[in-house]
């Protein structure tokens, strides 16, 4: 293995970690019994900074070990695979938008676009996880329990979003600075 693809494992494991801390120090509880995090932030910059698939191996993973750690380890599964998609399709319009945007005053802008279609699957992705884990939860799913399911479900809706939000908000205003660091520009966002 090369040094370059080594220190790209460094730095996925470092992501992750960060992904995980964030995810599980700076939390805010909600009336849905969940909770609004920072995570999201790191989530998105694992798919930007390393690109759709060791980025969303490193949000997948980070997310999940912060499930774990935090007593939630029902919606671990749910998480890698959610933060996972989050994290690979933000890192996917990143990259493909960033050199229409890259000489432009709107160099924001494939991070926005990348960052509300990733956490769009993640506002759904939580939605259908929490419905049908509700229906399954009340006994079976049948159509009275995924319609009580789905009901419930909607009431995190609105906590996503501003986690979502948060964490778009955050990525913009951290990846230009971390576009300044020579070391980081010379491995990351290419």
């Amino acid at each position: 293995m090369n040094d370059k693809k080594i220190k790209k494992m460094i730095i996925a494991a470092l992501l992750a970690a960060l992904t995980c801390i964030a995810t599980m120090i700076i939390k805010f509880p909600t009336p849905t019994f969940g909770y609004i995090h920072l995570g999201d932030c790191f989530v998105l910059l694992c798919g930007i900074l390393l690109g759709p698939q060791t980025g969303a191996l490193a949000a997948g993973i980070g997310s999940m070990f912060a499930d774990i750690f935090s007593g939630y380890v029902s919606w671990a599964p749910a998480t890698l695979i959610i933060k996972a998609l989050t994290a690979g399709i933000a890192g996917f319009l990143f990259r493909r938008l960033q050199t229409v945007f890259k000489h432009s005053a709107r160099r924001f802008v494939p991070i926005v676009i990348g960052g509300l279609a990733g956490e769009i699957v993640m506002v759904a992705g939580y939605f259908f996880y929490e419905a049908v884990f509700a229906a399954a939860a009340s006994g079976g799913i049948t159509s009275a329990t995924l319609t009580a399911g789905i009901v419930s479900a909607a009431s995190g809706i609105p906590f996503n979003i501003v986690q979502g939000v948060t964490g778009i908000i955050l990525s913009v205003l951290l990846v230009p600075v971390l576009q300044s660091i020579g070391s980081i520009r010379e491995w990351a966002m290419q």
